[in-house]
């Protein structure tokens, strides 16, 4: 469909929908609250006002006074990983995607949701609620490993994890054309549309096409922004011409202050150094600083794009009533991208072949710009690393929580929290007690705590000394167990590489405390075995590498 004629089509549904507002808002009154759960992809930890960024995102700073930031809340390192962990609520492992891409038939690397787990939109929506999503799937590439299958009563999905923003035209070689599915069939991306617009079209249609039977939806914004290619239209990134001119060594060091005074990192908080494949800005040519001022100029613009589509999500929201009954929950799925397969010695070539990095190409529809471990150190700022890592750089994530029942508006919380906490919040809202079997099978338990004692104010934490949070992604490992974690971010994995660390006095991981603590660390590295053992690590050799 043409935008145009799609925008038409939707202004005019709008109109329509806001003069039922009054019915909506008194149906509401009785109804369970909707959930709008919206994940970025890609989004580093200090991009974003209110977190103390440089990037313009008003809609996501006024939801952010208007609810509760969360300074400590964890994901996993990559993105099909923390999906499978965000619709189970339980580890990867157990939901099927022990390493991304991987598809085997040893047990915790299926490739795909599994049934020892309940889809969360599956268990919602026999509770009541329309389920909608639109964006990023990356659970599975068949037909019944879908959304559609797992739950969604619409959706229009991205099943790989990475695709032109514009255009059907692929990035890998095995995939020449980006596959999408509407509502668990295959269809077509109308070339020209823009990923994070068109997502937005497709949600507030579905949201639309129940507005007045009085049921609650759980609507899942699966952006694919700011995820590479790097591409947006030039009004979006234009604004940041200059902005960083500088380079990524001192907008690094700027936004590690700025953290500190929007109070998101403590005071005595310590700047980690960079990833040693980092090249110093200085040792750059003229002509390279100029691309790479631009690279982090279109990054930004497709962060302020993002923000004003969440805008025009929370103003449909609002005028038809439904903003007030609806908890929206914005997170990012790991930490800031550092992946540039330009380069690759596998992809590079097909993708060398089919797609441009010249400057004036940049942003473009046949451009393939990824802004690197570079930039993606800034976007981690305070943590060490980046996306990929168990290193908190790869796995502290931003989060906002807004809506019904959220006390202490405008308030930072410095809890401990991860991605597992989220779906037995969004049960408790809904009333839904969480079964020990689903469709005649026995199921795992939830592994995480509903949030709703932070968000009343009745807690401030949900997670006592003793809760022990892991991952494993493609042998790097952490163990947390309140302030203490270990790491292990060696290849190949090996048990007596684990680090142990105190976050509570060494935020940026720079301190191995294990000879001076060895009582700890052998704590720590029992609960490994446990954990382990209990969600089935077996390391397996990965055969892809994109994500």
């Amino acid at each position: 469909m043409n935008r145009k004629n799609f925008g038409l089509i939707i202004f005019i549904l709008f109109c329509i929908s806001s003069c039922s507002k009054r019915q909506i808002e008194e149906s509401q009154k009785t109804v369970s609250p909707n959930i709008l759960l919206i994940v970025a992809d890609d989004l580093g930890y200090a991009d974003l006002g209110s977190f103390g960024g440089d990037i313009d995102t008003p809609n996501l700073d006024e939801l952010a006074r208007q609810g509760v930031r969360f300074s400590r809340f964890h994901t996993a390192p990559v993105c099909a990983v923390t999906r499978a962990m965000l619709l189970s609520g339980n580890n990867n492992h157990i939901a099927g995607m022990g390493s991304q891409q991987l598809q085997t038939k040893v047990t915790g690397y299926e490739g795909h949701l599994t049934d020892r787990i309940i889809p969360l939109p599956d268990l919602l929506r026999s509770a009541g609620y329309h389920t909608y999503m639109a964006g990023k799937w990356h659970l599975g590439d068949r037909l019944e490993d879908g959304p559609q299958a797992k739950g969604f009563e619409r959706s229009f999905a991205l099943i790989e994890s990475s695709a032109n923003h514009y255009s059907s035209k692929g990035i890998w070689s095995e995939m020449p054309t980006s596959p999408y599915t509407e509502d668990g069939k295959e269809t077509t991306w109308e070339e020209g549309d823009y990923s994070t617009d068109f997502y937005t079209d497709k949600l507030i249609s579905y949201i639309y096409s129940h507005r007045e039977d009085g049921k609650p939806f759980f609507t899942f914004a699966a952006y694919t922004s700011p995820h590479w290619p790097l591409q947006v239209d030039e009004k979006y990134w234009k604004k940041y011409e200059g902005r960083y001119d500088e380079g990524y060594e001192v907008l690094k060091a700027k936004r590690f202050e700025s953290l500190k005074k929007a109070g998101m990192i403590p005071e005595n908080a310590v700047l980690p150094p960079s990833h040693p494949g980092v090249k110093p800005w200085d040792s750059l040519s003229p002509e390279e600083q100029k691309k790479e001022a631009r690279k982090m100029e279109l990054y930004a613009g497709m962060v302020d794009n993002l923000d004003f589509n969440i805008g025009r999500l929370i103003s449909y929201l609002k005028e038809t009533g439904q903003y007030e009954n609806t908890l929206i929950v914005f997170m990012s799925d790991n930490g800031a991208a550092a992946e540039d397969f330009y380069y690759s010695e596998f992809y590079g070539p097909y993708i060398q072949a089919n797609y441009s990095e010249e400057y004036a190409e940049m942003g473009k529809v046949n451009s393939f710009i990824s802004y690197g471990p570079q930039w993606a150190e800034a976007g981690s700022s305070p943590f060490k690393y980046y996306k990929g890592f168990t290193t908190e750089g790869g796995i502290n994530t931003p989060m906002i929580i807004s809506g019904p029942g959220v006390e202490n508006k405008g308030d930072i919380n410095d809890s401990f929290l991860t991605l597992l906490d989220l779906a037995p919040t969004f049960f408790e809202l809904a009333g839904v007690e969480y079964p020990n079997q689903w469709n005649g099978k026995d199921v795992k338990p939830l592994l995480g705590n509903s949030l709703i004692p932070l968000l009343t104010g009745k807690s401030n934490s949900i997670h006592d000394s003793t809760y022990v949070f892991g991952l494993e992604h493609r042998g790097y490992a952490m163990i947390r167990k309140g302030d203490w974690k270990i790491l292990s971010i060696e290849r190949p994995f090996l048990v007596e590489n684990f680090q142990l660390l105190n976050l509570k006095t060494d935020l940026a991981e720079q301190v191995d405390l294990k000879d001076s603590y060895p009582e700890k660390y052998q704590e720590m590295l029992a609960e490994w075995a446990s954990f382990s053992k209990e969600v089935g690590v077996v390391i397996p050799t990965p055969k892809k590498e994109n994500d």
